[in-house]
């Protein structure tokens, strides 16, 4: 696409790409898909990369409110521009939770501190695709940070526990998400997120148990151990 591609050219090319029977399928999915096209991920990824970076254009495409158009968005915005009061207003209008996963993953989780702060304070709201976002953010965080030290997920022990009794299902997978990846570090934030998963087994709650029982699998599984002491 050329430098001055607009906000209309943008969406009708998303109209292009329009699937019913892709949009058919997404409720089943879990995903919301009201104002959605039904385009496939690797279809938005190749249109994003013929756009290029444009923040502005981003902006735009956000604020039109689709579905698809939104995670575009988030695949061609650049970090360098993006702003505390962004992430904010962004994370409000989550309402799938692959829009909030795709944000955090492709845009979010590039900003540094404001990524750790915002996962805390996202964590502790009650929208639930906000407080999904703060424990995917802490996922991802564990995932790609590579030069995070272990004290940065101090903070984060805390939220996982608080957040555990949360019972609606996209809250209580995102904090099995984030205490899973960060507890695959290394072999001390292994037998910390352990010892974490333990303490939220003994809550009297159904979301609690699953969480702790799904991450105590894992995280004590043969195959993880095998690769943590590999590292080590």
């Amino acid at each position: 696409m050329s430098d001055t591609v607009t906000v209309r050219e943008v969406l009708d090319r998303l109209e292009s790409l329009a699937d019913p029977d892709v949009r058919a399928g997404m409720a089943h999915a879990g995903i919301n898909p009201e104002f959605a096209y039904g385009i496939k991920i690797p279809a938005l990824r190749a249109l994003a990369k013929e756009i290029g970076k444009d923040h502005a254009l981003a902006q735009q495409v956000w604020d039109s409110g689709k579905h698809e158009a939104r995670i575009l968005a988030t695949m061609i915005d650049h970090p360098k521009w993006v702003t505390e009061d962004q992430m904010d207003r962004w994370v409000e209008d989550f309402n799938s939770w692959d829009v909030c996963d795709q944000c955090l993953g492709n845009l979010f989780d590039r900003m540094g501190r404001l990524a750790h702060r915002k996962a805390l304070a996202w964590s502790e709201r009650d929208e639930e695709f906000v407080k999904r976002a703060g424990f995917v953010m802490m996922a991802r965080l564990a995932v790609g940070k590579k030069g995070m030290d272990d004290a940065d997920f101090d903070s984060f022990w805390p939220r996982l526990i608080a957040e555990a009794t949360d019972e609606r299902n996209f809250v209580k997978k995102a904090v099995n998400w984030a205490l899973r990846q960060i507890g695959k570090r290394n072999l001390a934030l292994n037998a910390r997120a352990i010892a974490t998963a333990e303490q939220i087994q003994q809550i009297d709650s159904p979301a609690a148990r699953w969480i702790a029982s799904d991450a105590l699998r894992e995280l004590t599984g043969e195959a993880v151990q095998a690769r943590l002491h590999a590292r080590e």
